[in-house]
């Protein structure tokens, strides 16, 4: 199935609210206990934060952990603020409006840098990896989970029918673009070693991979 693109920016308030309104409880347990089993700690980079929901559930499950989260969307960070603020982890989060391809951050500032569902936003990923390799120190966890690409458009409607029956059709219309943007998995591995990535990418479910490394001593 060709790739076809997504806008990068999902930046409207129809986008960011339908967004945040969609059930991603499940995949987000599964990010989360990929981050815990890898061995997140510390200052952790969200790219890429959307609605802020991953943040909250790191912030419960990791003890000591502290989030920067950046999106460049502005919508977006409208609803990770009030999710933040409603929360009992509000001083343990920031957000800023920032550009995946282009962090200030210093290198080598944060001990864990990750990110959901993103990737297919970005016509050209390899200075997105770079970055958030940049940033990660030496032996940091990296976790880049997003959705891969179906084989033909048959197997991309089945998905969307398995896992947004209940999403109303302005959400499945979203869920399936995203299918439509993603990349292979083997475009992925050649994509990170371009960009200098020592990472492994693995199969997580029949429509998630991941680039990830796990902590090291």
């Amino acid at each position: 199935m060709k790739r076809i693109l997504e806008p990068e920016v999902m930046d409207t308030a129809e986008e960011a609210d339908g967004y945040d309104s969609m059930d991603h409880s499940e995949p987000n347990a599964n990010f989360l206990a990929r981050l815990v089993e890898l061995g997140a700690r510390g200052r952790i980079l969200d790219i890429g934060t959307g609605p802020g929901h991953i943040p909250l559930l790191v912030c419960a499950r990791i003890a000591g952990s502290r989030i920067v989260g950046v999106d460049l969307s502005k919508n977006m960070l409208r609803h990770a603020e009030r999710h933040r603020l409603a929360s009992p982890f509000a001083e343990r989060i920031e957000f800023r409006l920032a550009d995946a391809k282009g962090l200030d951050f210093e290198d080598g500032e944060f001990d864990c840098v990750y990110s959901n569902t993103i990737l297919h936003h970005i016509p050209d990923p390899k200075p997105f990896l770079a970055e958030a390799w940049r940033v990660l120190r030496k032996g940091g966890v990296l976790l880049i989970r997003d959705l891969f690409r179906p084989g033909d458009e048959k197997r991309a409607d089945e998905l969307v029918r398995l896992h947004a029956a209940g999403a109303d059709a302005y959400q499945q219309g979203l869920f399936r673009a995203s299918l439509g943007a993603a990349f292979e998995p083997d475009e992925l591995r050649r994509i990170a070693r371009d960009a200098g990535v020592d990472a492994e990418v693995v199969i997580d479910t029949d429509r998630h991979m991941s680039l990830q490394c796990r902590s090291k001593p």
